[in-house]
């Protein structure tokens, strides 16, 4: 499907983007920064990141954890993903599905970075509202040629600290897919968040085998 090679090759650019860049706490920050540079930088070290052949698995790992978090909202993310279900969780369930949402995003991409071919993200604009999130609209082009995939990345600016709250992939929210599968998940267990928590927690341990 191609909702499922683009989902991927969003994840995957964008991974290969934080990667390598410096872990900084002021990579993001600062006045002169905009949603749509913000965006744009995340591009800019992706070929140091993939021709450097020395980095290994579990430094991958740690790179694209500490650069995810700095860039993506990942507890905004994974609030909205559980929807109603955060409300009727425990404070004990929250913590540990945040801890395991964000550590399924890591693994579940971390093995995809050996597939990247030469794609490239080119933003075309930016639509933003005042004290409003910003919409960065982009295409990923592949250097095979073929129609270019429309990505756009909804963006939220507090005191000029920028954090990626969605992604939408040919007008596919990510969020909002990941979110009708964890309702599914959670459903069938009887409509509690204990049961999308043991089947995270089992995908987890064997993603990292």
């Amino acid at each position: 499907m191609i909702y499922r090679r683009t989902f991927m090759a969003v994840f995957l650019i964008c991974g290969l983007a934080l990667m390598g860049m410096p872990v900084s706490a002021n990579t993001n920050q600062g006045s002169n920064l905009t949603a749509e540079t913000f965006i744009e930088g995340l591009a800019e070290e992706a070929v140091a990141a993939l021709t450097d052949k020395n980095v290994t698995r579990d430094e991958r790992i740690d790179r694209f954890r500490k650069l995810l978090k700095h860039n993506f909202d990942v507890p905004v993310i994974g609030k909205w993903v559980l929807g109603r279900y955060w409300r009727t969780a425990s404070d004990a369930e929250k913590e540990e599905y945040l801890q395991l949402f964000e550590e399924y995003v890591v693994v579940t991409y971390v093995e995809r970075f050996d597939q990247y071919s030469g794609e490239k993200i080119d933003v075309v604009k930016t639509v933003s509202d005042p004290g409003k999130d910003s919409l960065v609209y982009s295409e990923i082009n592949r250097p095979t040629g073929g129609e270019p995939i429309r990505v756009n990345w909804r963006v939220r600016n507090k005191s000029d600290i920028y954090k990626i709250i969605d992604v939408f992939v040919e007008g596919i929210s990510m969020s909002q897919s990941q979110r009708k599968e964890f309702t599914s998940v959670i459903r069938s267990n009887g409509g509690k968040v204990s049961g999308l928590i043991e089947v995270l927690r089992n995908k987890l341990e064997t993603l990292s085998k």
